[in-house]
């Protein structure tokens, strides 16, 4: 992989970490189209730059989370049931799911679909949560588990955090923004396993490679964080459904 394709990868995910599109289908398309070999490093690359774009997370809202503890301790409720889960299927993870597009594109059609349909019979209700201080304990651990269907390359973890959210009874700007703040631990812990476990065996370019990739998609994320928060006010999920439907259909017929 050269300089040129690691600055793609790292917009591709700046772009697409928080909207409910799948980050991690995204690189591993985009790696296709590219003619990136998934090889351990690509891996790792693509989990590293996944952390560059959590840290726009905790900068837009550093000083929100100092003032309120009981925001983090929702926060790392719901990371648990995702902690647990990643932890013990790593390998899985790594060896099987990560790199396979044929799971990516199923992922992407079937979430679109279920994405589309969802939109057309939820119902916002007066009482639902509104704000991040009022999410039970309770809430915050089921929406954990909801996030860990997205160990699975293409199934989106904003898609399934944002529709566990709701489905438990938060408002839907609520749980965007608690699925901001729970790309934290999770993608930190995440970044830093893999880490601990491959940089010995990389060299210093492709740490290179990995830093520039990281600050790419640090301010690449910045500005699609406050786009989707914009956006989220006024429109629901639906054109993201639309659209994940759309680039698996492609992807499927440019593959044949």
């Amino acid at each position: 992989m050269d300089i040129v394709q690691a600055v793609i990868l790292a917009i591709v995910e700046g772009i697409t970490e928080f909207l409910p599109i799948s980050s991690t289908g995204h690189l591993i398309l985009t790696a296709k189209l590219l003619s990136i070999a998934q090889t351990e490093f690509i891996k790792s690359f693509e989990i590293t730059i996944q952390l560059g774009a959590i840290l726009a997370v905790v900068v837009l809202y550093a000083e929100r989370l100092l003032k309120n503890f009981g925001i983090i301790k929702k926060i790392l409720a719901a990371f648990f049931p995702t902690a647990v889960i990643g932890f013990l299927l790593y390998k899985v993870i790594k060896k099987i799911l990560l790199g396979n597009e044929h799971v990516v594109l199923i992922s992407l059609f079937w979430g679109g679909v279920f994405l589309v349909i969802f939109e057309r019979l939820h119902r916002e209700k007066k009482d639902d949560v509104e704000k991040l201080e009022n999410i039970s304990y309770r809430q915050a651990i089921l929406i954990g588990l909801f996030q860990s269907l997205s160990v699975v390359p293409g199934v989106s973890r904003a898609a399934a955090t944002i529709v566990g959210g709701m489905l438990l009874g938060l408002k839907r700007t609520t749980i965007v923004e608690f699925s901001f703040l729970l790309a934290i631990p999770t993608m930190a812990a995440a970044t830093g396993y893999d880490l601990l476990k491959n940089a010995p065996a990389f060299s210093l370019d492709q740490m290179s490679l990995m830093g520039i990739g990281f600050m790419i998609s640090f301010f690449v994320a910045i500005f699609a964080i406050k786009f989707f928060l914009r956006f989220i006010k006024t429109h629901d999920l639906t054109v993201f459904g639309i659209y994940r439907v759309i680039i698996a259909v492609l992807f499927w017929l440019t593959d044949r």
